[in-house]
This record gives structure tokens, C-alpha cells and sequence, in this order.
């Protein structure tokens, strides 16, 4: 910026700027040599232009200096004008001094002789102002009651102690001696009883959330991990007591939170001491406060310092706005706790400047259980009377959101379970309600269990709510019972503040504490699950030692029976402490604040009008629920509080599953079993003649009675355990027995139909049975998790080997007796609908057993672990077993009908084939088994998959194309139409077989076809058969191509080296 930027030029001169900027700054030098500016102009060539150049410079400056003296001229004269008029005050100032100095001398002169009467009169004005002073001290007091009256009519609490502890202090010290307010004592007196009500009744409406400030909704979220959170409360530095582990969080996390320092000792103003007993007490105060300046300030007056007061107020409370400013409110304008947390603050706070925290508490803890009682009560009620609603609505044609928990309960009683039939004929629903111990609306996720889940779900969250609050209001009266040890217990003595009703910190607050009204509360909820199970609370306790003593066999100890187990005790026999009242709380109970005792005999709490079903199977729905409560309550305790949740609820509930629930269950589950086993339908195959085969359960799959009925059991059980999985591994336990005495039952009921066969007998041999697993049917089959199918994928050569070797095998246990084949259709339905079951119950106890896995994985993470040991067995190798059987099942019907094949067709070699005439039926052997075949498939067709026929049914052909072959071996002579016979009889198999749908037709006609084919090779002449053996080398054995030329045929001849040539072309 340049020397003449600031120059004040106008805007039309703004050149004048750029002209003197060109100017050389040399001009403005502090030591200005013009020696050299004349010897440039007497040494220029042109002195005269360089003359006019500095002329024109000079004239530039005038006139930038005549606009600047121009700007500047009026202010110039104004500065000499006002200098000029102080130069003229300050000389009449010197002048009036002087003068009244002079005055002032003379004054002097004056009073000095009249010295003694002046200070009388200084004195009697003194007199005068004191006087006048205490008689508005005593007008003021005098409106003090009527002023309280009218704060508590506000609910401005807090400014109505305040003005009666202040009031109070000035009627204590400085107008004690005045007699004419004496009826103002009695009336602050009978005031501070008001106030005390008034405050501890609004108190314990907000400790039960029914105040004006409470918090509305609810604060409990289903997610185990999110915990409401209540208000840090941060006590006094001198505080010796732990804070709850919320408490502790939220204050690292934020630094606002609220210290109250006790700006009033914890005694009562009016003599009242903190325990409640009368005895002499005053306020600390740092000077002198007159009633006079209180009251200017709690009435907001015009004053700098009321208006000051009251920008500071209009960010209070509204239940504060009347209050005197003090350390207290300025702690609480500064917080940033909830509202509700705030006011439950301030009414503490209240208490203790009234000196009635014992009475206080004892009164709490008197109303504490019955209050409990009657808010669990009206809850239900409340879920009564909706769903009293619902129905009303849903009868006018109303539609009813789906949400809404009380639409659900609606529905409840008007419940049944869907009557669906299956296509064969079987109730499901019939089956399922036979063995159920429980009805449809009490299984696992059933609507009663839902219900009673909502149910306790809303009012564990109102209890723990309340519970909050309680832990506000207990910390606070603990940090003020710890200010007021400290003060008046020397620090080397060791100050015990426990939550044992007995204790000093708990008389001094009237047997009040967070741990008496834990203990209350769970006791009260207790009570609720133990109606809800119908389960007495002596009887859930007593008989829990018993009961597990008695599965032990041991004789149960005296302590055992009192409901202690392992040191622990879990029995909720919850007998409220005995409350040491003082003087103060007698009286008030004596005004009428006594209610039902806690040790009263209580009513029910009417949960039967909102459940449809009540009984010990809703424990499975109370579990979590006191799971969640339990984490929430020792998510609020302070850390010395901590046993009491281990203690509690949750410790009740987990025994009494243990040794009431577990065992009741099992034996209901272990009568249901026996019952759906023994029972005559159980294992008896129904199915309409009509029907088809279908893999849904719910479309008409024709499993047992017996198994679905177990399926469904199971399921159950392990619906329980997902319920509680703590108690999962014991649940699934019971799961294994049940299937270890189905499975029994199932391998007795096999046993029944195979016994003595020589199917069951042929399976169990190593050698067939290692060819069964190399045939490719064997794909079929059930695959197992395991070395069974190892072999399936053997190379063609392998496989058709092992067929024929099967298949010599077979043959080489003719002659087949009648007595050793199972010859009752209905045992071989029996093995059909048995294996289709069986394996529809492995596949479902695989799925379960994966679940049941994932579940018993997650109880070590989510939950307390238990020590009781695993299962021994999965469940998965429970699927295996019946899927083995199932497999043996399937087995033995294939062999079976082999068997049979080869009985019928062993009558070939007992007939001679030398008719003379052609006959027009196939044989009767051939008819009996064709016939056989299509009423077997037909029988079985609605019990087993198109599969399982192919299987069963898709070993015929093979044994009967092998057996007719081999047939040739041990007959004599046939002629032509022997030959046509034995070739219809492969028609009429192909025909029977070739209708079961399952089948490969083409894979039947190509073997029979090879039967036919070999059979009309007898018609040739032998040079023709020579032809043929050399054009298909491999089509039959040398042992078979010989059999040809052995078989005596009518009109064939066959020369003597037969057997040499057709050697030497197999040879080839």
C-alpha cells in the first residue's frame, strides 16, 4: 500500500491519487538535500522544461493538500471548539471547589459544637431501622404459610421446602422471642407434614411411572443386548459407595452427569434429625440470609440480580421455575439426565431437606409389594379388557391389526386344530392329539405359549421400568446416607453401608434399599410364574431336593429340602425384612398410611382371563423371558448388588425346569411313546386301494401311525429344547431314548415279518451281501453317510459280473420251499410301508439333529453353560440306524420277490415240453407268478416311491431270464411247440413286469428277449446254429451254447463232433 492510498479524495479527484503515486518518493525524505535537484536543472539541456516539471509536481500537492484540508476543516473547528468549552468547565470546576471548600470549613465550624446531640440522634435511627426491619420481617413471615399452601398447589415442591427450611431458620434465629408467631410455628409445623405427603406421594407415583414426568413406553427391546438405560447419577466426591455398572459407563462416557454435593446437611431444618427422632439441628450458612432478600429472590422481582436469576431459570424444570437458585439447581439445569430422573432427584432431595428419609423409606417399603401386586394385576387386566374388545370387534366384522398381542389372544379360545385328512384316509390331527402330552395351543409355539411370552414379556418390562427408578432413587439415598456416615464417623473407622435391611444405612433410610426392593419385586414376579405354571411357591421349593434325591436315589438332606442346592438358594420364600420404624413413620402409619402388609395373604393376579391354557408346559415361554429380565436387572445393580441377580429369578426358574419340568416332561413324553408304539394302529399300513404314492407328509405320504406319531413327538421334545437351551443336551437326551425304544419296536415289528425266511437269512451273508452293494441297483437305496455305497461306482464289467454271480447263487439254492418265503401279503406290505417310514423319520431326525447342533453349540455363547455332559450319541447316527433298517427293509423285498421268482420258474424243470399240439396260455406257474407280481405292485404301489418298485421288483427279471436259461440244463427233450411255450411264458413275464411303471421296459424286453432268442436257436439245423455261435461268439456261455446241443430236439440233427467245432469257435 502507498504513503497517499489513504488520502481522503473525492471520487471525481480519484486522478489525483494516481498522479502523486508517480511522484518520487525521494521527495518525502526526512533529510531533503536539494543541492542535487538544482544541479540537474542547471545541468539540463532543457532547465525550462524541467522548471515547468517541478512546477507542475508543486501544483499537484497544493491541490491534493487543499482537498485534504478542505475534508478535514470542519473537524478541525469542532475540536477547537470543544476544547475550548472544557478549557472553560474546567476553569468554573476550580472555581466552585474553592468555593466549596469554604462551605465546608464553616460546616466543620458549625457541627463540631453540636457533636454529642447528632450521634443520640444516628443512634435512635439505627433503633428505628432495626425495628422497622423486623416488623416486615415479621409481616413477610407472617404470608409464608399461605405462600407454601399456594407452591403446593402448583407442585413447585422443591421452592415450597425451600421457603419453609428458610422460614423455619429465621423463626429459630432471629425471631425466637417473638411470642406473636406462634400460631406461624404450628402452622409451618403442620405445613411440613403436608409437604412431606404431598412430596412422598408424588415421589411414589413416579417411582411406579404413574407421575406427570415418567417415562412413557416401553424401555425393554427384544434383542437380548439392548438394555434400557437409565440416567447416570453421579454422587459426591466424598461418596464411599460403588455406582452401578450403567451408572459407571455413562459417566466416562459423559462428564455432565449430576453431582449432588449435599448443599443442605441431611437433617431436617425444623429439628428433625435425618433419622426422623426431634432433636436440635440447623443449616449450615455461609452469612446471615434475611427473609427479606429470599423472598425478593423467589418472587422474581424487578431487581438486576432477580433478572439475572431468572435468565438462569427459564432452562430449569418446570417443577423448578419457583425455586430459590442454588447449587442444587444449577447441578440439575447443567444435567443431562432424563426428566423422570430428574424430578426422582429432586424429590430426594426434598425429602432430605425435610429430614424424613427414614419415614419415607419405611412407607415405601411398606407400599412396595402391595403396589407391585396391584400394577401387575392391572396390567392384566388391562390385556383382559382388549382382548374382551377384540372379540367385539372381530364379532361386528372389524378387522383388527395382526400385531396387536391382544388380536392373538382373541383368537386363542376359538382355536382348533385344522381336521385335515390325508388322501389314504389318517387323520393327522386324530394321531397327533392321541400321544401329545400337550394340546396344539400348549406345544412348543403354540398360541398359549406365545400368549404367556407377550404376557410376561410386558410385564417384566414394566417391572424392570420400575426397577429403574428404584435404583435412582436407592443410590441417591445411599450417597446421602454416605455423606452423612462421613460427617459424623472419624475416617479411620471402617463405614459398612449394606443393603442388609439390619444395617445402620438401612434404619437410617427406614429399611429402604435398592436390594429390598430387588427382592420384592422378583418375589412378586415369582408369585405371577408360579400362577401361570399353577405351581405353589412352597411346593416349587420344597419338593425340588426331593425330587432330584428321589432320581438319585438318595434320601434328601434338611437343608436340600429347604430349597438350598449346592450352596445356592433358589426357593423364592421372600418374607419382606422387618422395618425398623422411628417415632416419625409410627405416627404416619398411624395417620393412615398403613396399607396391606407384604406377609398378607394375597389374591391371584387373573392371568387365567388373558391365557387360554395355564400349567407347568408354559415354563418353555417364561424362560427367556426371565432370562432377559435377569440380564437387565444386573445390567442396572451396583457391583456390590451383583449376587442378588445371580440369586433370583432366574436361578428359581432354571430349578425348577431342572426338577420339576424336565422330569414331568419326560414321564408325560415317555407315556405318549409307549402309547404311540404299543398301540395296535401303530405299525398296521392303511392306505385306499386307489391312491398313489406321494412324498409329502401333508398330501397323503401313508407313514405309519406309530412313526409319524414319534416324528411328531420328537419335534416336539426338541421344540422344548430350542425353547431352552440350557437345557437342550437333557432334552435331547430324552429325544435319544425315545428313538432307542421306537427303533426297538421297529426292529421288533421287522423281526415279526422276516423271521425264519430265507430272504432275511440271505441278506445277512457277507457274500450276497457284498454283491448287493456292487449291483447297480443298489443306487436306489437310501445313501448312507457311511462305507455302505463306497463300492456303487465299480466299473460295467464288475457290476454285470457280479449280477450273474448273484444271480448263480440264488439258483443254487433250489429246491426254493414255500415255508421258507413270506407268503402273507401283509407282511410285506408291512416291510414297504415300514422302510418308506423309516426313512422319512431319519431324514427328519438328520434335519433335527442339525438343529439340535447349532442350538447346543450356541448355550456356551448366549447363555450360563451348564456342567451336565453331552449326549453320548447324535442324532444324526440315530438317522442312521433307521435308515439301515429301513435299507434291510428294502433288501429283504428284493430278495423276497427273487425268491419267489425262482420258486414259480423251478417248475420248468418238472415239465416236458413235447405238447402236441400248441397250447394258447402261458403256464400255469407262469400265471401264478405274473399274477403275484401286479397284485404285490399294486398293494405296495401307495406305501414306497417308483424308486423303491424299481428296486424291489427290478431284480425279477434278471433271476427269471437266468432261471429260464438255465432250465435247459436239466430238460431231456422239447420240441416246437415246447419251444413256443417257454417263449410266451417270457412274453407274459415281459408283459407283467413291463406294466409296473417304475420299470425299464426296454431293459426287461432286451433280457427276455435274449431268453426267447436263445430258445428259438433249438429250431435251427445245426449248420445254422454253427453260423450264429460264430456271428455271436459272446452272447451266450460255452456252458449254455453246449446245453443247446445236449437237448434232445424231434427232427434235429446233431453230428457227433458237436461239441469239438463249436470248442473251436468259442475258442477263436
Amino acid at each position: 500500500m502507498g504513503v497517499f492510498d489513504e488520502l481522503p479524495l473525492p471520487p471525481e479527484k480519484s486522478y489525483l491519487r494516481e498522479e502523486i503515486s508517480r511522484i518520487d518518493e525521494i521527495w518525502i525524505a526526512a533529510r531533503f538535500d536539494s543541492l542535487p535537484h538544482v544541479v540537474h536543472i542547471l545541468t539540463s539541456k532543457d532547465r525550462d522544461g524541467a522548471a515547468q516539471f517541478l512546477k507542475e509536481q508543486s501544483d499537484l500537492i497544493e491541490e491534493v493538500v487543499d482537498e485534504v484540508v478542505q475534508s478535514y476543516h470542519s473537524g478541525f473547528n469542532r475540536a477547537i471548539q470543544n476544547y475550548s468549552q472544557i478549557l472553560r468547565l474546567f476553569s468554573e470546576s476550580t472555581e466552585s471547589i474553592g468555593i466549596l471548600k469554604v462551605d465546608l470549613a464553616e460546616a466543620k465550624k458549625h457541627l463540631s459544637a453540636r457533636n454529642k446531640q447528632l450521634h443520640q440522634l444516628w443512634y435512635r435511627s439505627v433503633t428505628l431501622r432495626n425495628i422497622i426491619s423486623l416488623l416486615d420481617q415479621i409481616e413477610d413471615i407472617a404470608k409464608v404459610p399461605a405462600r407454601i399452601e399456594k407452591l403446593i398447589a402448583e407442585k413447585q415442591y422443591y421452592a415450597a421446602v425451600q421457603l419453609h427450611v428458610q422460614s423455619i431458620m429465621m423463626l429459630e434465629r432471629g425471631l425466637q422471642t417473638v411470642g406473636a408467631l406462634q400460631d406461624v410455628r404450628s402452622e409451618l409445623t403442620k405445613l411440613r407434614g403436608v409437604l412431606f405427603y404431598k412430596i412422598l406421594e408424588d415421589l411414589h407415583a413416579h417411582l411406579y411411572n404413574k407421575g406427570e414426568y415418567s417415562v412413557a413406553g416401553s424401555t425393554m427391546l427384544e434383542n437380548d443386548d439392548d438394555v434400557p438405560t437409565t440416567a447416570s447419577v453421579a454422587l459426591t466426591t466424598h461418596n464411599s459407595q460403588p455406582l452401578s455398572r450403567r451408572t459407571r459407563s455413562l459417566k466416562g462416557d459423559n462428564q455432565t452427569s449430576l453431582q449432588i454435593d449435599g448443599s443442605y446437611r441431611p437433617g431436617s431444618v425444623d429439628g428433625g434429625s435425618f433419622d426422623g427422632r426431634d432433636e436440635e439441628g440447623a443449616l449450615d450458612s455461609n452469612g446471615e440470609a434475611t427473609l427479606d432478600g429470599s423472598m425478593a429472590t423467589t418472587r422474581i422481582n424487578s431487581s438486576d440480580a432477580a433478572k439475572d436469576a431468572g435468565g438462569a431459570l427459564r432452562q430449569m424444570p418446570t417443577w423448578l421455575l419457583n425455586s430459590t437458585p442454588d447449587e442444587f439447581l444449577e447441578t440439575i439445569r447443567k444435567s443431562d439426565a432424563p426428566h423422570h430422573v430428574k424430578y426422582l432427584q429432586t424429590m430426594v432431595e426434598c425429602l432430605c431437606m425435610l429430614g424424613k428419609v427414614s419415614a419415607a423409606g419405611a412407607i415405601i417399603c411398606q407400599r412396595l409389594r402391595p403396589t407391585i401386586h396391584e400394577t401387575i394385576t392391572s396390567k392384566i387386566k388391562a390385556h383382559a379388557d382388549l382382548l374382551n374388545s377384540s372379540r367385539s370387534s372381530i364379532a361386528h366384522g372389524y378387522r383388527i391389526g395382526t400385531g396387536d398381542l391382544h388380536f392373538v389372544k382373541g383368537q386363542l379360545e376359538s382355536y382348533q386344530l385344522p381336521k385335515q385328512k390325508r388322501k389314504n384316509g389318517i387323520s393327522i390331527a386324530g394321531t397327533l392329539l392321541a400321544v401329545s402330552p400337550v394340546s396344539p395351543l400348549m406345544a412348543p409355539g403354540g398360541k398359549a405359549q406365545v400368549a404367556a411370552k407377550e404376557l410376561l414379556d410386558s410385564i417384566l418390562d414394566a417391572v424392570v421400568r420400575i426397577f429403574e427408578n428404584h435404583v435412582v432413587v436407592g443410590e441417591l439415598l445411599e450417597a446421602k446416607v454416605s455423606q452423612h456416615v462421613d460427617l459424623n464417623t472419624p475416617k479411620s473407622v471402617p463405614v459398612d453401608v449394606s443393603w442388609n435391611p439390619d444395617s445402620e444405612a438401612s434404619q437410617v433410610t427406614g429399611g429402604y434399599s435398592i436390594g429390598f426392593s430387588l427382592t420384592v419385586l422378583q418375589s412378586e414376579c415369582q408369585q405371577l410364574i408360579c400362577e401361570i405354571l399353577r405351581a405353589t411357591p412352597e411346593a416349587a421349593s420344597a419338593d425340588a431336593a426331593v425330587q432330584t434325591a428321589r432320581l438319585a436315589n438318595k434320601v434328601p438332606s434338611k437343608e436340600k429340602r429347604d430349597g438350598s442346592e449346592n450352596g445356592l438358594s433358589f426357593a423364592f420364600r421372600f418374607t419382606d425384612a422387618t422395618i425398623s420404624i422411628p417415632n416419625q413413620g409410627v405416627d404416619l402409619v398411624r395417620q393412615g398410611w398403613n396399607r396391606k402388609g407384604p406377609n398378607v395373604l394375597q389374591e391371584g393376579y387373573g392371568s387365567a382371563a388373558v391365557l387360554p391354557e395355564e400349567g407347568i408346559y408354559l415354563a418353555a415361554s417364561i424362560y427367556r423371558p426371565v432370562l432377559q429380565f435377569t440380564d437387565k436387572i444386573a445390567s442396572m445393580l451396583p457391583t456390590k448388588y451383583s449376587q442378588l441377580s445371580n440369586d433370583g429369578l432366574q436361578a428359581f426358574v432354571e430349578n425348577f425346569v431342572k426338577d420339576h419340568f424336565l422330569p414331568t416332561m419326560f414321564v408325560d413324553y415317555r407315556k405318549g411313546v409307549q402309547q404311540a408304539i404299543s398301540s395296535p394302529a401303530a405299525f398296521r399300513p392303511r392306505a385306499h386301494v386307489v391312491t398313489t404314492y406321494n412324498p409329502s407328509i401333508e398330501k397323503g405320504r401313508p407313514v405309519l401311525q406309530g412313526l409319524l406319531a414319534i416324528d411328531y413327538l420328537t419335534k416336539e421334545v426338541l421344540g422344548w429344547a430350542q425353547a431352552m437351551p440350557k437345557f437342550a443336551n437333557d432334552l435331547v437326551k430324552y429325544v435319544q431314548t425315545f428313538l432307542e425304544r421306537t427303533y426297538e419296536r421297529c426292529r421288533t415289528s421287522y423281526m415279526e415279518a422276516v423271521l425264519e425266511k430265507q430272504s432275511y437269512m440271505l441278506i445277512g451273508r457277507h457274500d450276497i451281501e457284498k454283491l448287493m452293494r456292487l449291483d447297480p441297483s443298489s443306487a436306489y437305496l437310501p445313501n448312507l453317510q457311511g462305507p455302505f455305497n463306497l463300492e456303487i461306482n465299480s466299473s460295467d464289467a464288475e457290476t454285470i459280473e457280479a449280477e450273474q454271480e448273484l444271480s448263480e447263487l440264488l439258483l443254487n439254492l433250489r429246491p426254493i420251499k414255500q415255508e421258507n418265503l413270506i407268503h402273507d401279503d401283509n407282511k410285506l406290505i408291512l416291510l414297504a410301508s415300514l422302510s418308506d417310514s423309516l426313512e422319512y423319520v431319519a431324514d427328519s431326525i438328520e434335519r433335527l439333529g442339525q438343529t439340535a447342533q447349532r442350538t447346543s453349540n450356541h448355550v456356551g455363547g448366549e447363555y450360563h453353560s451348564r456342567s451336565n455332559s453331552a449326549p453320548t450319541r447324535s442324532l444324526v447316527s440315530f438317522a442312521q440306524d433307521y435308515r439301515k433298517l429301513a435299507i434291510d427293509c428294502l433288501k429283504v423285498l428284493r430278495v423276497e420277490m427273487q425268491l419267489e421268482t425262482l420258486f414259480h420258474m423251478q417248475e420248468m424243470t418238472n415239465t416236458e415240453y413235447l405238447d402236441d399240439q400248441d397250447a394258447e396260455e402261458p403256464d400255469d406257474f407262469i400265471i401264478s407268478l405274473t399274477a403275484q407280481i401286479t397284485r404285490r405292485d399294486e398293494e405296495m404301489a401307495p406305501f414306497i416311491s417308483n424308486v423303491k418298485r424299481n428296486y424291489i421288483f427290478g431284480g425279477i427279471c434278471g433271476v427269471a431270464a437266468n432261471a429260464s436259461i438255465k432250465a435247459l440244463a436239466d430238460m431231456k427233450s422239447i420240441n416246437l411247440f415246447g419251444v413256443q411255450q417257454i417263449c410266451r411264458n417270457s412274453i407274459a413275464m415281459e408283459q407283467a413286469l413291463a406294466a409296473i411303471p417304475s420299470i425299464n421296459s426296454e431293459a426287461v424286453q432286451q433280457r427276455l428277449d435274449r431268453v426267447r432268442t436263445y430258445y428259438e436257436l433249438l429250431n435251427m439245423p445245426f449248420e445254422a446254429l454253427l453260423a450264429f455261435i460264430t456271428e455271436h461268439v459272446h452272447l451266450f456261455t460255452a456252458a449254455e451254447y453246449a446245453n443247446l446241443l445236449n437237448v434232445q430236439v424231434p427232427g434235429r440233427e446233431v453230428p457227433p463232433d458237436a461239441h469239438e467245432r463249436v470248442s473251436e469257435i468259442l475258442s477263436v
